[in-house]
């Protein structure tokens, strides 16, 4: 296993060094000069926080997602409601469900220390942690291209126009990835940060009464946690290895046991594209890992701010 994760790292380095297209304006070495305690600083924080609790871990990686896909990776997500604006916080796929702020709140205070003043912005925060998350939890490591900076305003409309729901059909799923510049092999291997992490039982529910391409066993295995009614905060794993970045995921997807419908929507056991590459991850990690490192770091690109665009917030949770 230990040669395996190896291999894993290697392979996955060099690609994200060589052959991953990223926004020319972001780079990997962005705070090497400036603040080259940076990134251990956050990875500290992170192992922390994961020490604590291993579902931070796919908090925070789902933070990243969250904010990318609202306007761009601008930290939006972070921002609390104010006078001028009403934030992302409370859009249906995040109210009561995202989490992990202060774990972020907790790496700003502990970024500006080691760099001695406010240089990293909460953008690239929410990127490194994520990748964090998954390096610390078994997953690959790669790297993420910096230089982020932070929105000025967020947008609830956005989010809620955005962000995918658990009960999307596969063509509205990869609709939305394409608006965002994503293709098909990056909605499936983004979609398996499933593989970490827990589900609400009301982003679930209608998928174990209503469904009928799940296993039975499954279903009724999730329903003694998940009534018809009521108990929409119990919580399931996504997963068999909920705390390992793995490729059971896929796996279970071929078990007709994804536990969100959006999940399962990827593997139909029809021959297509999607069935395809599915089969395939859930045979080979090492093209899982190389190929969900190329898709994170292309995710971290949409529409960043740079240069003198935006900010670096003081405060993760409000403007300047």
């Amino acid at each position: 296993m230990a040669g395996l994760r190896s291999l894993l790292v290697c392979i996955v380095v060099v690609a994200a060094t060589i052959v991953i297209p990223t926004s020319a304006q972001l780079s990997a070495s962005f705070y090497n000069s400036v603040c080259p305690q940076a990134l251990p600083a956050i990875r500290r924080v992170v192992k922390q926080a994961i020490f604590r609790e291993p579902r931070i871990g796919a908090s925070l990686l789902r933070l990243h997602f969250h904010d990318c896909f609202v306007n761009g990776c601008d930290g939006s997500i972070l921002l609390d409601d104010t006078s001028s604006f009403t934030g992302e916080k409370t859009a249906l796929p995040n109210a009561n469900s995202v989490r992990g702020f202060d774990v972020i709140d907790d790496i700003k205070n502990a970024v500006d220390k080691a760099c001695k003043g406010s240089v990293v912005s909460c953008a690239d925060i929410l990127a490194v942690a994520a990748r964090d998350s998954v390096f610390l939890l078994a997953g690959p490591l790669y790297q993420v291209q910096l230089g982020r900076r932070d929105a000025r305003t967020a947008s609830l409309n956005d989010a809620n126009r955005n962000l995918p729901p658990p009960v999307f059909s596969f063509s509205q799923l990869l609709s939305n990835f394409q608006a965002h510049g994503l293709d098909l092999t990056d909605l499936v291997v983004l979609s398996a940060a499933h593989t970490i992490g827990l589900a609400r039982c009301g982003t679930f529910r209608a998928r174990i009464y209503n469904d009928t391409n799940i296993d039975p066993n499954f279903a009724a295995s999730a329903r003694q946690n998940c009534p018809s009614s009521g108990g929409d905060d119990n919580t399931e794993p996504l997963d068999a290895t909920t705390r390992r970045f793995d490729t059971v995921y896929f796996k279970s997807l071929l078990q007709q046991k994804g536990l969100l419908h959006s999940d399962q929507e990827l593997y139909k056991n029809n021959g297509t594209d999607s069935d395809k590459l599915v089969l395939k991850y859930s045979r080979n990690p090492v093209a899982f890992a190389r190929d969900f490192s190329a898709s994170m770091i292309k995710m971290g690109s949409i529409k960043p701010l740079t240069g003198n665009d935006g900010e670096v917030r003081l405060n993760c949770r409000k403007i300047n």
